[in-house]
């Protein structure tokens, strides 16, 4: 596996989160934004052709292989919403807290808070790879109303775990790669590489 690859995206919070799990394999993960890569568009409905079409994009741009995660939240009561759409919740710009507030006002009159953090990974080795490599992972929990916790980005304030009596914000960064959707994925992901 090529050690030199472009991440899909512009977030560093997942740029962060990949970095801690990729670099002690000697990984070299590199932001599309260091190569002036603008993000691509994510039209469809699946978290699958958005990640295919991102690591292509990337891949395209670059020269390089390319991985691309899409991932969200998905709330039963709200028939799997925010789903591919949890980065704009709330609408245009993108606002982390704008989207939390959505969110708790959307379940206000739902006694069922439960509720999961959904991440497909895609490695392509090149923009026309015939053979993408793809992997996910899923993550239990349910939405508290009131923010607990100072790590972790997006929903992680209000994304509580009942076995652990944390929300993900109150997690280390370690604690939560080791558990998180995205951990998931990646370590599944690394399987299907070797």
């Amino acid at each position: 596996m090529t050690r030199k690859i472009v991440l899909a995206s512009n977030n560093q919070g997942k740029l962060k989160e990949f970095f801690q799990i990729l670099a002690p394999i000697g990984i070299s993960l590199h932001a599309q934004g260091e190569f002036g890569v603008s993000e691509a568009e994510e039209p469809h409905l699946t978290f699958v052709e958005n990640a295919l079409l991102k690591a292509r994009h990337a891949a395209a741009a670059t020269g390089l292989p390319a991985l691309a995660d899409d991932s969200g939240l998905c709330v039963n009561a709200l028939s799997g919403a925010p789903g591919v759409r949890s980065a704009r919740f709330a609408g245009e710009p993108k606002s982390d807290q704008a989207n939390n507030q959505h969110l708790v006002s959307q379940l206000t009159l739902h006694a069922d808070k439960s509720a999961y953090y959904y991440c497909v990974l895609v490695y392509v080795r090149s923009e026309f790879d015939p053979q993408p490599v793809i992997a996910d992972g899923v993550w239990q929990g349910e939405i508290v109303a009131e923010a607990r916790g100072e790590f972790g980005f997006g929903y992680d304030p209000h994304f509580f775990i009942p076995a652990l009596g944390k929300t993900v914000a109150e997690l280390s960064p370690a604690e939560k790669n080791s558990l998180s959707h995205r951990g998931q994925a990646l370590r599944a992901l690394l399987e299907k590489l070797k």
